[in-house]
C-alpha cells in the first residue's frame, strides 16, 4: 500500500524548488569567484526507527554501521543540489517489549537487512548566516529534502530458522530523505559535516515483514568531511548581507572623498563651456563652426564638406561602345580557333584576343562569352565542351590583364545553331564563341 506522502511528492518538491528559486534571485557576489563544487564522505549509525509517527514492526531496533559519500553543486549562498549515496546494514528483533510494555508476538523474531545502496538527489537549503555582519561564517545550518532509490536484501528469523526474504532478491523502492545538519568550516577547502536524515521508504518490506500497512523508515546519523573543490572562498559560507553592507559603506566613504573633487570639476567644466561657446558658434547651421567655415552663409539644407563648402556630386560615367570597339571584338571572333574536340586555343588567335584584352583594360568594359558547338557527339559532351571553351577564352583574357569579375563565360552546347548542321560549312559556323560587350 502506497503512502499519501508519496502521492504528494511532486507537489512538495515543486514547492521546495519554487522557494529556493526565489532565494536565488537575491543579489550575491558572482559565483565564479567562489568554490561551488564539493565532495563529501561520512560514516555513522543506521537505525530502523520511525520517530515521526507510525508503529515499528519490531520492538527492539538496533544501531548498525553505515557510510556514504556525496557530490554537491552550490548554486547560490542558500541553495545547492546534492547527489548522495549510502550503504550499510539495518537490524532489529523482538527481544524486548515495545515502549508501551506490549510484547511483540510476531512469528518473525528478528531481521537483518543489507542496504546495498541508497542513492538520492537532494535540494539543500542553508537556513541563515549566524552573524549578519560577518562576510564569512564558520558555522552553517541546513535542511535537505529529495528523492531517490534504495536497494536492499532483508533476511528474517523465525522459529524455523533464518531465511532470505523474497528469495534473496534485491528489493528496489523509492525513498524520500528529509534531513538537517550543521557544517563547521575548518579551512577554505575543508568542512566538518554533521547530519541526520530520516528516509521514508515507499514500501513495508525494509525489515522483511509486512505489518500494520505502514511504510518503513530508517535513520542515518553521521559525521564526515566535505572537501570544496577549486580556488577561492566557499560560496555556501559567504554572507551577501554583510558583503553588501561593507560595499555600501565603502561606496559612501568614496563618494564623500570625491565630492570636493567633483565640485571643482563642475566649476572647471562651466568655465570650459563658456570658452567653447564662441569656438562652436555656427551661424549658418551647416554643422561647421564659423572659425572653420570657408563658405559662410550656406543655404539651409545644403550638404557640405569638412570646410563648410557645398559638396558637388560626381557625374556618372557613361560607357560608350564605338564601332571601332565592335570591330576589335568581331575580328577576335573571326580568328578564334581551338584544337579539334578540345578547349585549347590555337596560337594564331592570340593577337586578336590580346587586342580585346587591351580594350577591356583601357575602357573597363564588361564582356559576355557564349560558347556553342555543332551537333557532332552527345548533348552532354557538347555542353561541357562549349562551357570549357568559353572559360578558356576568359582565362586567356584575364592572363592579359582583364578584370575577371567583368567577364562572364557560359556554354550553350549545340542548342543555339546559326547554320545548318547538315554541311561541313554549317557545322563550322556553329562551332563558335560569341563576344558581347556591354
Amino acid at each position: 500500500m502506497k503512502s499519501n506522502l508519496f502521492k504528494s511528492l511532486p507537489l512538495a518538491l515543486a514547492g521546495l524548488f519554487a522557494g529556493t528559486a526565489a532565494m536565488a534571485q537575491e543579489p550575491a557576489t558572482p559565483t565564479s569567484t567562489f568554490r561551488t563544487w564539493s565532495i563529501g564522505v561520512n560514516a555513522g549509525a543506521l537505525t530502523p526507527l520511525s520517530p515521526l509517527g507510525g508503529r515499528n514492526d519490531f520492538s527492539n531496533n538496533k544501531t548498525s554501521f553505515g557510510y556514504g559519500l556525496y557530490v554537491k553543486k552550490q548554486f547560490t549562498n542558500y541553495f545547492s543540489l546534492r547527489l548522495d549515496g549510502t550503504m550499510g546494514k539495518l537490524k532489529g528483533d523482538n527481544s524486548e517489549p515495545f515502549e508501551s510494555g506490549v510484547v511483540n508476538t510476531s512469528t518473525v523474531s528478528a531481521f537483518d537487512t543489507k542496504l546495498n545502496y541508497a542513492a538520492s538527489l537532494n535540494a539543500v537549503v542553508n537556513m541563515f548566516n549566524i552573524d549578519m555582519f560577518r562576510k564569512e561564517d564558520a558555522l552553517q545550518l541546513y535542511t535537505s529534502v529529495g528523492a531517490g532509490l534504495a536497494g536492499y536484501k532483508p533476511t528474517i528469523t523465525t522459529a524455523a530458522g533464518t531465511s532470505a526474504y523474497a528469495g534473496g532478491k534485491t528489493i528496489s523502492e523509492l525513498i524520500i530523505p528529509v534531513g538537517v545538519g550543521a557544517k563547521f568550516k575548518v579551512s577554505d577547502g575543508i568542512n566538518i559535516d554533521l547530519g541526520w536524515t530520516i528516509n521514508f521508504v515507499d514500501g513495508d518490506n525494509l525489515d522483511g515483514l509486512y505489518k500494520n500497512g505502514n511504510n518503513d523508515k530508517y535513520n542515518y546519523a553521521y559525521a564526515g568531511l566535505e572537501f570544496a573543490l577549486g580556488k577561492g572562498k566557499q560560496l555556501a559560507f559567504h554572507n551577501p548581507v554583510a558583503a553588501t553592507y561593507d560595499e555600501a559603506l565603502a561606496a559612501k566613504n568614496t563618494a564623500n572623498a570625491l565630492k570636493s573633487d567633483l565640485d571643482a570639476q563642475k566649476a572647471e567644466n562651466a568655465k570650459l563651456r563658456s570658452e567653447m561657446a564662441d569656438l562652436l558658434k555656427d551661424t549658418d547651421g551647416d554643422g561647421v563652426a564659423d572659425k572653420l567655415d570657408k563658405c559662410p552663409g550656406t543655404p539651409a539644407g545644403t550638404v557640405v564638406d569638412g570646410s563648410g563648402c557645398p559638396l558637388v556630386a560626381p557625374k556618372p560615367q557613361v560607357t560608350v561602345i564605338t564601332e571601332e570597339d565592335r570591330k576589335v571584338v568581331s575580328e577576335a571572333i573571326k580568328n578564334l580557333e581551338f584544337d579539334l574536340g578540345k578547349a585549347t586555343i590555337r596560337s594564331k588567335s592570340y593577337a586578336s584576343l590580346n587586342r580585346v584584352a587591351g580594350l577591356l583594360v583601357q575602357k573597363n568594359f564588361s564582356l559576355k562569352l557564349a560558347g556553342h558547338t555543332d551537333n557532332t557527339g552527345s548533348k552532354e559532351l557538347n555542353l561541357r565542351l562549349s562551357k570549357e571553351r568559353a572559360e578558356s577564352v576568359k582565362a586567356y583574357l584575364v592572363s592579359q590583364g582583364a578584370n575577371a569579375s567583368r567577364i562572364e563565360a557560359t556554354g550553350y552546347g549545340m542548342g543555339q545553331p546559326i547554320a545548318t548542321n547538315k554541311t561541313a560549312a554549317g557545322r563550322q559556323q556553329n562551332r563558335r564563341v560569341e563576344f558581347t560587350l556591354y
